[in-house]
């Protein structure tokens, strides 16, 4: 492992990215978003996807400095075809359409389709939460099935995040980011570049059996949801509310192209909450909650966001920690489009990059 800072990955990304064909703007934008997700500890979404990005640019999958098409758009509504542009660029549009609807209807309901790959989805929530918003986001993917249905064995569903966000008054909002799968899929791929085995429970072979080698789901494997039945409910109707609600396609076989599609929904309190009780009362409940005696004095109950706050922190001060094999595909990638050894080693900072 080596820690690389943020500001210097975010260069290097940048630069990446900008090779692979994005305006100087857009590959900021998906540098700076890869590198915060690694800051909150969710190294799935982070850079380790840099190269699998430029394949697919490469393959059609995503297209660079694409703008999105907004295909209908009333009050409190809007439909908006991302034209499988970056995701991370794309909802950052979808999220302040919302944001903007909201703030003068209260309520706003955005469903996105047809995008690249939208990262983490709690970005979308903490965008909302800092406008004094409350955001509900229910994500698909539907060229890509990676999850089994609860009592099935083979892919028929994609992870089916959601993220919620609530505004707390005085304090960081509470925002929840899951898969209704056990895990993201790029949790398996950080295992597999470590070289490590996955707790039992997360996947099955394509046999249907279980495993703990994250290599038996690149084999043909599945992910399995959260909760039984209960999560595989959940997924299900995450895909139907992506998908189909947004004018998207649910988890669908014979789509070829891996595309996001992404609906969302946010309340703006402040059009109808004249006494300002919303964020109080939601910062009460979230305190006495947190207030619990801990069953291990040493761990401390959290609240949703806890962990990635915390996590941010540390890696602000210490650096973001990359393991070899994801150092060295961010190497290869930068690579691909140009970059020499000293430019790499120059924009990431590390003494010795070059030979990487």
């Amino acid at each position: 492992m080596q820690s690389i800072a943020a500001a210097s990955l975010i260069d290097l990304v940048a630069a990446v990215m900008e090779g692979g064909g994005s305006r100087a703007a857009e590959a900021r934008t998906i540098a700076r978003r890869l590198v915060d997700a690694n800051l909150v500890g969710h190294d799935s979404h982070g850079v380790l996807r840099v190269g699998t990005y430029l394949q697919w640019v490469r393959d059609g999958w995503l297209v660079p400095n694409a703008t999105p098409t907004v295909i209908f758009d009333n009050a409190a509504l809007a439909i908006v075809d991302g034209n499988r542009g970056f995701g991370q660029v794309i909802g950052e549009f979808a999220t302040s359409l919302g944001i903007d609807k909201a703030a003068r209807q209260g309520i706003a309901f955005v469903g996105l389709r047809n995008c690249g790959h939208l990262g983490r989805l709690g970005d979308w929530a903490e965008m909302a939460a800092a406008a004094g918003q409350v955001s509900l986001h229910f994500l698909n993917t539907s060229g890509a099935q990676r999850v089994a249905p609860y009592g099935g064995s083979d892919r028929r569903l994609s992870t089916n995040p959601l993220a919620i966000g609530v505004p707390l008054a005085d304090a960081p909002p509470a925002i929840l980011d899951i898969t209704t799968s056990t895990v993201a899929e790029g949790k398996l791929m950080v295992a597999r570049n470590k070289g490590e085995l996955v707790p039992e429970g997360w996947i099955v072979d394509k046999a249907g059996q279980p495993t703990t080698d994250p290599a038996r789901f690149y084999d043909g494997g599945a992910l399995l949801t959260i909760g039984a039945h209960k999560g595989s409910g959940l997924s299900i109707l995450t895909d139907l509310l992506a998908g189909a609600v947004t004018t998207g396609r649910s988890s669908d076989p014979t789509d070829t192209v891996l595309r996001n599609n992404m609906l969302s929904i946010y309340i703006d309190p402040k059009v109808y909450d004249r006494d300002h009780v919303v964020l109080a009362e939601a910062r009460r409940l979230v305190d006495w909650v947190k207030a619990s005696p801990p069953a291990d004095p040493a761990q401390p109950v959290l609240g949703p966001g806890d962990v990635e706050r915390r996590t941010r922190e540390a890696r602000l001060a210490a650096g973001i920690p990359l393991d070899a094999r994801t150092w060295s595909d961010l190497v290869d990638a930068a690579r691909s489009v140009g970059l020499d050894a000293a430019r790499i080693a120059r924009l990431s900072a590390i003494p010795g990059a070059a030979g990487a």
